[in-house]
């Protein structure tokens, strides 16, 4: 991440040959996504991954239809905004749910019955967020295959073209993004059962190893005019790119590029993340690599080098068990990217759309409605 961390110096705690024993290990264990697919009604939100203010609004409304779920909802809204309530793209979606102004009035809710309702207020926004997603649901709910994927489908694409198709249309951009909610999806949820090992994570804490004692570099990505120099989320980023990983560039957006292990179950590769606020991983400022036994490599902060250093600190928030499916469903904030320009997920996929409408399908419109153009040029439907 591009800003300092500020904490006591730490000693080399752990002899350099003990991460080897620890990756040895990790390498000889197998890759398993743990991905569930079905109706997403069934994925409770887990603890801790959306900002503590939103949590209760989320897991309310994601129980609206079956089609949805708590941590289903959670991926889309952070996906959209990254659960940021003054959020304005370049389209002018606006709030945590990125409604368009010409739009909101057919969705608008009064979440909170204080007599109003607004885009700016996540109270009416989630609710109405998850009202149309159940309205797109029941449009699709004669099409075959899974009704959720279908809902997402019809999100991106229109319901007219999941119900032409028979199902996801085959538009490559409406594909990737209901595979990245659905992945996204995983990161929000509680988890059920034991997470399986990375069998990539041996290499990503090799390469780390190898980087024991290079001078820390705010903003650094190891770059030649870097000197080789890294912060923590660039250190994390290029560990993991090693492994054909490509994590984003600061750390609380590489918290969501995976599922969430607890404190007994990290393995070494598992990124450990620390935070100013533990009831709100948007104000995640630090990450690091584990590597056993209570410790991580990291790159401190501004005078120190990339050192081995504690976890168990009190602003410890928790940690991520990268996949390559939770890394490829993050959304590209860079400046110029579909989600930086519309504040809204992946782009209407079908090439022969107009860019000049605006707007979502309004509920009561005719199947056929659904079908009208809503612009190549935005994200998620609401911000069309």
């Amino acid at each position: 991440m591009r800003k300092a961390w500020v904490a006591g110096g730490i000693a080399f705690a752990i002899p350099f040959g003990l991460v080897g024993l620890l990756t040895v290990g990790v390498g000889a264990m197998q890759s398993a996504s743990g991905t569930q697919t079905g109706v997403g009604g069934t994925m409770a939100l887990a603890p801790g991954t959306v900002p503590a203010a939103y949590a209760a609004a989320i897991d309310k409304w994601g129980r609206l239809c079956p089609e949805i779920s708590p941590a289903l909802l959670a991926a889309q809204l952070y996906q959209e905004s990254g659960f940021d309530p003054n959020a304005v793209s370049n389209v002018g979606a606006q709030g945590i749910a990125q409604f368009m102004p010409t739009t909101w009035p057919e969705w608008a809710t009064d979440g909170n019955g204080d007599g109003k309702s607004s885009p700016w207020d996540p109270a009416d926004a989630i609710p109405a967020a998850a009202r149309y997603d159940c309205s797109l649901a029941k449009y699709v709910a004669s099409v075959p295959g899974d009704r959720t994927n279908n809902m997402l489908a019809a999100y991106n694409a229109g319901a007219y073209r999941v119900m032409q198709y028979k199902g996801i249309p085959p538009y490559t951009q409406t594909q990737d993004y209901v595979k990245s909610i659905r992945s996204l999806e995983q990161s929000f949820g509680v988890v059920q059962a034991p997470l399986q090992p990375m069998a990539q994570a041996a290499g990503a804490v090799n390469w780390a190893q190898t980087k024991l004692g290079t001078p820390y570099l705010w903003g650094g990505e190891g770059t030649a005019a870097d000197g080789g120099r890294f912060d923590c989320s660039g250190l994390t980023q290029a560990a993991y790119e090693t492994v054909n990983i490509k994590l984003p560039r600061v750390a609380n957006d590489q918290w969501n590029a995976g599922r969430h292990p607890s404190r007994d179950q990290l393995l070494p590769g598992d990124l450990v993340f620390f935070a100013t606020d533990l009831s709100d991983p948007r104000s995640i400022h630090h990450v690091g690599i584990y590597v056993g036994n209570g410790q991580m490599i990291h790159a401190p902060y501004t005078g120190t080098v990339i050192k081995f250093g504690p976890i168990d600190k009190p602003d410890y928030i928790g940690a991520t068990r990268v996949t390559p499916e939770g890394a490829k469903s993050l959304p590209d904030r860079s400046p110029g990217s579909a989600n930086n320009d519309s504040g809204a997920g992946s782009p209407a996929a079908d090439p022969g759309r107009s860019t000049a409408s605006g707007g979502k399908v309004p509920a009561r419109l005719p199947a056929a409605a659904a079908a009208e153009p809503r612009g190549a040029d935005a994200g998620g439907a609401r911000a069309r």
